[in-house]
Order: C-alpha cells, then sequence, then structure tokens
C-alpha cells in the first residue's frame, strides 16, 4: 500500500521560496519567532517609558517638559517605528 504524499506548492509568484536551516525548520518561521519576541520586549519597554512620562509629567507642576521626559519620548516613538517596521514586514 503506497502512502499519498502531500502535493507540492509552488511558492506564490513573487515571492522567494522558503528557506529551510539545517536544523530543518524554516527560515521564515524563526524570523517571524524572533520578530514576534523582539515586539513583545518593545511593547514591554514601550509601556514602561510611557508609565514614566505619566508619572513625570504628573510630578511637574510647570507647563515645561523635562529633556529626560522628552528623551524617553523619542525613545517610545523610535520603539513604536521598529515595531510597525516589522509587522509590515510580512
Amino acid at each position: 500500500m503506497a502512502f499519498a504524499q502531500p502535493p507540492v506548492v509552488p511558492p506564490a509568484p513573487g515571492t522567494a521560496p522558503d528557506v529551510q536551516l539545517p536544523n530543518g525548520k524554516s527560515q521564515r518561521e524563526e524570523m517571524l519567532k524572533l520578530d514576534h519576541k523582539k515586539n513583545l520586549e518593545d511593547a514591554a519597554t514601550m509601556a514602561k517609558l510611557a508609565q514614566e512620562v505619566s508619572e513625570d509629567l504628573e510630578k511637574d507642576d510647570r507647563y515645561v517638559m523635562s529633556l529626560k521626559t522628552l528623551k524617553k519620548l523619542d525613545e517610545i516613538e523610535k520603539l513604536a517605528k521598529a515595531v510597525r517596521g516589522r509587522l509590515k514586514r510580512y
């Protein structure tokens, strides 16, 4: 009795074929896993920074922001762009 082989599906036009790593795993899947892990780390960092910015704003009774707070906001923006870029990649 012969076992049925799954059909070989060619990659969609305009996409690169899936590359297998030496351990047999799909390179694309491994990259997606790493990107997901990095996105989670960046999101946690952004949440922490956003909380610190909120606390800084509540502490200050003036209508100006410290340079430290502005740097935190720049870091949040940089992380958000990195996450957005990784999500748009696939």
